[in-house]
């Protein structure tokens, strides 16, 4: 507050207020068309599901390959989003796994049915000792998109029309071949409708960053910039200063 002229801003007030409503109403339309595409999806849901026995059969096998014992003591998970849906749409930084992972396993998966495949290889790695970076979908975070560990050298991304994986790939595992499907024109259907809301989203997004903008363009001039940063430069030091104590 001390680096900010609110007097002075005051006499936009009617421009911030506007901006920020509009900002604010964009946003929760986007929210609303992200959770009515991913209910459309939970529907859509029943009408797919994997055959458990040959994705059991493929975990094993990677298992078997690249994840034998490390150590005796368990691993640490450490989690973090790799991605997720913006106003330029759905972003995910798979140079990331690039760097840390030589090996890349592809997840090709159309209908959201490889979390239970890397749940268990999560699990299995963290047994064997191995520290991973589990990555949660972001419009499900107890389902893990994709999961990278750097002690074995392998990664597990999963590719579909909303991310898709244009890197390397050392396998690629088809887990839509591996899809029994009771509909599939309903599937098709869900699917495109889900894909509808999304795209009313990212409009929405955009919508939000444009009114945004405006609204920074506005009270910016109000705001004592340098005196944030030389703060910021300040109580760096001081937590610096700390540490270098102990």
């Amino acid at each position: 507050g001390c680096f900010s002229d609110v007097e002075a801003a005051k006499a936009c007030r009617q421009a911030i207020v506007h901006h920020a409503d509009t900002y604010r109403a964009a946003y929760q339309r986007a929210f609303r068309r992200l959770k009515a595409a991913r209910q459309v999806e939970c529907d859509a849901a029943e009408l797919v599901r994997l055959n458990q026995a040959k994705a059991d059969r493929r975990v094993r096998g990677i298992i078997s390959r690249e994840l034998r014992r490390k150590s005796r003591e368990s691993g640490r998970t450490t989690y973090r989003f790799l991605g997720s849906v913006t106003y330029q749409g759905y972003v995910c930084f798979f140079e990331t796994v690039e760097e840390l992972c030589p090996k890349v396993y592809v997840m090709a998966d159309r209908y959201h049915l490889a979390g239970g495949m890397l749940r268990q290889l999560h699990e299995h790695a963290i047994a064997a000792g191995y520290d991973v970076i589990a990555c949660p979908d972001p419009e499900d975070p107890k389902t893990l998109r994709h999961l990278l560990i750097p002690d074995a050298g392998i990664a597990f991304v999963t590719s579909d029309d909303l991310e898709t994986y244009g890197g390397k790939c050392y396998r690629r595992i088809r887990v839509d071949a591996m899809a029994e499907i009771d509909n599939r024109s309903q599937l098709r259907f869900s699917m495109r409708m889900a894909a509808i809301l999304r795209a009313e989203a990212i409009e929405a997004l955009q919508e939000a960053k444009k009114a945004h903008d405006a609204l920074e363009a506005v009270y910016n001039p109000y705001v004592d910039f340098h005196g944030v940063e030389a703060l910021s430069r300040e109580e760096t030091a001081r937590i610096l200063s700390y540490l270098d104590g102990e």
